[in-house]
């Protein structure tokens, strides 16, 4: 004798099956959008663990007056002094007998590297507040001693007048040969979309993703938004395809949050500040010579898997 299941019983069985495989399928995506956010989560080579000191932020000066270790233009240091300041900085850091070894407490020869610069302040052939070539060439050229190749270091920056800026490549400022430059222009970012801070879909930039290593070169200079821009700004909003729909409330907690990403914080191994000259009030841009005074200093802190800098 047969039994028929009441249509109610029946309706709540498929009700229940239908929610069932729903929450199935958008379990399936979300854990599929998951493994695609997490291939561009970076990897150090096999067996090197980058150095990692959260916290710490090591200053070395210049002796003398700003005359004596800056160019006539009084804009720029001297080659040597920024190489040295740089060397001092690093070893101080790392306890390393000299910058290449320093550098090798960061960087493996196998990894993809990126020197993100700063040089918005610079551009239009001014090249007045922009990170100095001077530090930057030492830079380079400690990556490469560490053997590797110069098609596998990129420095580079948000737009190409912002990167001229730097002077990198400019007349007589040449970098090694075969070290690749690039900009993102706000329009070069292939990873899906990332929702960080309030739902806004953001991108960081295909430049910035590729390599394994980033090394953040950047200034001490004051922004009318934010207030200051320095080594998270740097790395956060010169890399992201949307930075002007994160600048409310002065763009806080927003550069935390963004920098705060595995995205970022799986690659960003080493911040270098260029303080040779500081900016205290009108920036980004360099309006006003009177608010760019002389500090002549070198700043170098690291990050990895940590909060942001104390620095910022």
């Amino acid at each position: 004798m047969s039994h028929r299941m009441p249509e109610r019983a029946n309706r709540r069985g498929f009700v229940k099956g239908a929610a069932a495989v729903a929450g199935a399928v958008l379990l399936s995506e979300r854990e599929a959008a998951a493994a695609v956010l997490d291939s561009f989560v970076a990897k150090a080579p096999a067996g090197f663990s980058p150095l990692s000191v959260p916290g710490k932020i090591t200053k070395v000066s210049a002796k003398g007056d700003f005359a004596s270790f800056m160019q006539a233009n009084q804009l720029w240091p001297k080659p040597e002094v920024a190489k040295s300041l740089l060397e001092k900085a690093m070893m101080e850091f790392t306890g390393a007998a000299n910058l290449n070894a320093s550098m090798q407490r960061f960087i493996h020869k196998d990894d993809v590297v990126d020197i993100k610069v700063n040089g918005i302040a610079g551009q239009k052939g001014t090249y007045t507040m922009a990170t100095n070539f001077e530090v930057i060439l030492p830079v380079v050229e400690a990556v490469m001693a560490l053997g590797v190749p110069a098609d596998k270091i990129t420095v580079y920056e948000q737009f190409p007048d912002f990167l001229a800026g730097t002077r990198i490549n400019v007349r007589k400022w040449k970098l090694p040969e075969g070290v690749a430059t690039g900009t993102h222009n706000n329009a070069d970012h292939k990873m899906p979309d990332v929702k960080i801070y309030q739902g806004i879909k953001t991108k960081y930039s295909r430049i910035f993703t590729n390599a394994t290593a980033v090394i953040d070169i950047t200034m001490v200079k004051d922004h009318s938004i934010t207030g200051y821009t320095g080594t998270l700004k740097n790395i956060t909003h010169g890399n992201i395809n949307n930075p002007h729909e994160h600048h409310a409330h002065q763009a806080s907690p927003q550069i935390a949050m963004l920098y705060n990403h595995p995205i970022v914080t799986s690659r960003v191994r080493l911040h270098i500040t260029d303080a040779f000259k500081v900016m205290y009030d009108k920036g980004p841009l360099d309006k006003d010579p009177k608010t760019r005074i002389p500090h002549g200093a070198l700043y170098v802190a690291c990050l990895l898997y940590t909060s942001p800098s104390p620095r910022d």
